[in-house]
């Protein structure tokens, strides 16, 4: 099973996401109680576009238990994948949990803030935006305005007159 996973691994890294594809389902039917075959699958329906496909193996990968970076990993494609689906209130439940096991996530936040643009939350994907740029930005110029940025992040619509 190992070399197996390792193949379609190396097939998915080597551009060949089809037969990464066809050989991750196969082992999903012969061990279907795996988590890192079910996250491996679920990604490979990602890129190939087959959204809907991909979200059992994510929530089932997500169920069994994975290592913590993969965990990390499958909580970014599932609620990535529900915002893709329309499915909005999933993909900001998924993202909620993936950033309270994962803080630190970037990444997280701005699919979060992706999801809440959807949702007509503007200002809240504004303020999570303007923050993650604030923090991780190398730019010289937003660096120098660093403090501003994260001042104004959640004051928007304030004026001062």
């Amino acid at each position: 099973m190992n070399v197996d996973l390792e193949q379609a691994i190396g097939l998915r890294a080597a551009g060949k996401q089809e037969e990464s594809n066809q050989l991750l389902i196969v082992l999903a039917r012969q061990f279907s109680e795996h988590p890192q075959i079910n996250y491996q699958c679920a990604w490979s329906f990602d890129l190939l576009g087959e959204e809907q496909k991909a979200v059992p193996y994510y929530e089932k990968a997500i169920e069994l238990g994975l290592d913590k970076t993969d965990l990390e990993g499958a909580i970014l494609g599932l609620g990535s994948t529900y915002r893709t689906l329309g499915e909005y209130e999933k993909s900001r439940s998924t993202f909620m949990r993936g950033m309270e096991l994962f803080p630190s996530n970037q990444a997280l936040k701005v699919f979060l803030a992706m999801t809440l643009y959807n949702l007509a939350e503007h200002q809240q994907a504004m303020e999570i935006l303007l923050k993650c740029l604030a923090e991780t930005s190398a730019d010289q110029d937003i660096s120098a305005y660093k403090k501003a940025i994260r001042f104004y992040a959640d004051k928007l619509d304030e004026t001062w007159i």
